[in-house]
């Protein structure tokens, strides 16, 4: 595996390419837009015991075996993927159990369950559907409020994501990140495809599709555009891509490579790593386009960019040590300074929003896994025994991560805690799954 950036899109020197981005033949164009709903359905599976979890009853919503999705079921999945919610039994004691009626507490009580989550879906007569729950404090006895949502077919997992959102606000104290999305890309063939999907996977959308690679996607911290890399001119040329509408505009195709596009917290600027001066370098330009202005002179090759919170310095990889380790300078450019030292081969830093943890690849033999290091404290941990982890990308309230990694043979999405106790399998489609990229708080 190379943390090098891509240098040609022909190329078959080992260095031009990381472990699993792969190579086109062609000269199609990309074609843009949106395309119709994607078939792909992932499956969840969540492995892993965390050591502080709520218990928490998620009961069958009355009407949801009438509709489209089980909405019960997909509060469930989002809850117990978070790694700090135990489900507990929900089987329904009795009719009639919805956000209207109180429950007999005393029953989920038995069941020790903390929580307990109730509610409806009715068709509505402009063929909408009203969502509607209500969460129970089991212990207390209390009512913790509810929400309802009239929504077409095509919202209600959406609308299932935002209960979940609430209630884990409920609980935790903190936002839930269900109703977020997360980009990837996959390969099938000759065909790459940019998709842009709920959180846990599913509802996935084309946002672009080419028989040349797309690579490195990156959510603008709006969450309404992603920048990438397409190869559709026969070489790396960054777009940013407008989610809503699939219009795009070209930021940067200068000599040579065009790679690795990062976001500023304030979506004005890019970071990029450009080659036209010879040599993979880092450079950062207006989100807009524009003249680019190099960030620092580096005798070795520097890619990868990532901005810390606050947006006052950049996290990067170099080989100028001899072998790549992620680095930090400050956006005025300056001495860098190390920051990994465990490891002689570290790639792919992600910071969490929160400042507090980086993410990156660390290899080992032949071995690519996932690491967590606490900027706090110094100490580093280890998040998985797979052997061909990449692009690990952070859930905004920092306690997720995403990652794309291959399991029995097959390519798959991943999420974990930053502990590394609980993993869910998003992965399920067939093809290679890559580069995943975790989008922002709605605004």
């Amino acid at each position: 595996m190379s943390f090098l950036p891509p240098l040609d899109p022909h190329s078959t020197h080992p260095a031009a390419w990381s472990r699993r981005r792969w190579l086109g033949t062609g000269a199609a164009l990309a074609a843009t837009g949106a395309a119709p709903f994607a078939a792909a359905q992932f499956r969840v599976e969540v492995t892993g015991v965390g050591l502080v979890q709520y218990p928490v009853a998620v009961a069958a919503f009355r009407g949801e075996d009438g509709v489209p999705q089980r909405i019960s079921a997909i509060i469930a999945a989002d809850l117990e993927r978070s790694g700090q919610i135990k489900l507990m039994d929900a089987s329904n004691p009795g009719a009639g159990l919805d956000e209207a009626a109180r429950p007999d507490l005393a029953v989920w009580r038995q069941r020790a369950a903390d929580a307990l989550v109730v509610g409806s879906v009715t068709r509505l007569a402009d063929g909408r559907f009203d969502v509607r729950f209500r969460l129970w404090d089991v212990v207390k006895a209390a009512d913790q409020g509810g929400q309802s949502y009239a929504v077409v077919a095509s919202d209600l997992r959406l609308a299932a994501h935002r209960a979940a959102d609430y209630i884990y606000e409920k609980l935790t104290g903190e936002p839930g990140v269900f109703s977020t999305r997360l980009a990837y890309i996959t390969r099938v063939g000759q065909r790459h495809t940019l998709w842009v999907a709920d959180a846990d996977g599913e509802n996935a959308q084309s946002a672009l599709a080419s028989p040349e690679p797309i690579i490195s996607p990156a959510w603008s911290p709006s969450g309404l555009q992603l920048a990438y890399v397409s190869f559709e001119s026969r070489k790396p040329v960054v777009y940013v891509h407008e989610v809503a509408n699939g219009r795009r505009r070209m930021v940067a195709n200068f000599r040579g490579s065009n790679s690795a596009p990062a976001w500023s917290p304030d979506g004005r600027t890019l970071a990029l790593t450009l080659s036209r001066d010879g040599g993979s370098q880092l450079f950062l330009m207006d989100a807009a386009g524009g003249e680019p202005r190099r960030l620092q002179q580096s005798s070795g090759i520097d890619t990868e960019p990532a901005f810390a919170p606050g947006g006052r310095s950049v996290y990067f990889v170099s080989d100028r040590g001899g072998a790549p380790q992620i680095y930090r300078v400050a956006v005025t450019g300056g001495q860098a300074e190390r920051v990994t030292f465990q490891g002689g081969y570290n790639i792919s830093p992600a910071i969490s929003p929160d400042g507090r943890w980086l993410a990156y690849i660390s290899r080992n033999g032949n071995s690519y896994r996932l690491h967590v290091m606490d900027l706090n404290a110094g100490t580093v941990t280890a998040l998985t025994d797979t052997t061909a982890d990449e692009s690990p990308s952070f859930a905004p309230n920092s306690r997720l991560l995403v990652y794309a990694t291959q399991i029995q043979g097959r390519e798959a999405l991943m999420t974990t805690t930053v502990d590394g106790r609980i993993k869910a399998r998003l992965g399920g489609q067939s093809g290679d799954l890559r580069e995943p990229d975790w989008g922002p708080y709605l605004r």
